[in-house]
């Protein structure tokens, strides 16, 4: 994809760039900054901060915005310049376009009118996480970001719950303590996390606990920053119907069915609504008997 001159063949470039630390970028993505004939970026600020740090000059090259909010306008003046045979380089705000990023509607409209789309690889603060997570990274999910409001969340972490792999998150310092409860109350309050924060930055963060050590820790100390959360495996030993009947035949004891519910299928990592449904016929059974 680059010619024997150094200039770059026609076609969309999808750089990584930096999340934090700016020299935390690879050769080629400096290259490519430095021979496209047109620079898009999710953040053009960013971007012509990193490219000055690196003595990348812009010249005459235009630095067009392309983000969530005018990408279907933005799109097609990308797509005459990969038509006239001009190179593209995209850069997203940070890290590695396409993962959590409004790149994907570009480069698949890209490759629908046939021309090369490749990347110039790099970091990514998922992968960064897990890297110094300390959780397995045998088996991953990357899940992005959840849905903001409290109900919606917890369907999505419920939905997550039986998944045989590490968890990735990425979440806004402002949820964080919200988002870490409800995982709590949804995978297990003693299923192990990690909180990581500020990544290759001078305050890097990485902070191991329980999903409700975490939750209280987050709740007391607002964090500050990007944020990536790592949610592991949990206890993948089978809970048996006896073990939950008898948890809740004691939580019934001093809750009412649904805070009995919500108890019992946190604390031994079980889905809420079969854990209700059991809670309601307990419940009817012991107001039998009585």
């Amino acid at each position: 994809m680059i010619a024997d001159k150094g200039e770059l063949a026609p076609g969309l470039y999808l750089v990584a760039v930096p999340i934090g630390n700016a020299r935390d970028i690879t050769l080629r993505a400096l290259d490519v900054l430095r021979g496209a004939d047109v620079l898009a970026a999710e953040d053009t600020r960013s971007l012509r901060r990193l490219m000055e740090i690196h003595g990348i000059a812009l010249g005459d090259r235009p630095c067009l915005p392309y983000h969530d909010h005018n990408g279907d306008r933005m799109r097609p003046k990308l797509l005459e310049a990969l038509a006239a045979g001009r190179s593209v380089a995209y850069a997203s705000e940070a890290g590695t376009p396409m993962i959590s990023d409004p790149g994907f509607d570009l480069a698949r409209s890209a490759r629908d009118e046939g021309h090369i789309v490749t990347t110039a690889p790099g970091v990514s603060a998922a992968v960064t996480a897990l890297t110094l997570g300390g959780l397995p990274t045998d088996r991953f999910f990357f899940a992005g970001f959840l849905p903001n409001s409290g109900g919606p969340r917890r369907r999505a972490l419920e939905d997550l719950r039986d998944m045989p792999a590490t968890l990735v998150f990425y979440e806004s310092p402002k949820r964080l303590g919200a988002m870490l409860a409800d995982a709590a109350d949804r995978l297990g309050h003693d299923r192990p996390a990690t909180v990581c924060r500020e990544l290759t930055k001078r305050f890097e963060e990485a902070r191991n606990g329980s999903l409700a050590e975490l939750a209280a820790h987050y709740d007391a100390h607002p964090p500050k920053g990007e944020i990536v959360v790592l949610v592991g495996k949990g206890n993948l030993e089978k809970i048996s119907e006896s073990d939950v009947d008898r948890s809740l035949t004691e939580a019934l004891e001093t809750m009412s069915v649904r805070d009995a519910a919500d108890a019992v299928s946190g604390m031994l990592g079980v889905k809420r609504r079969p854990v209700y449904q059991r809670a309601m016929a307990l419940a009817k059974a012991r107001d039998s008997d009585g």
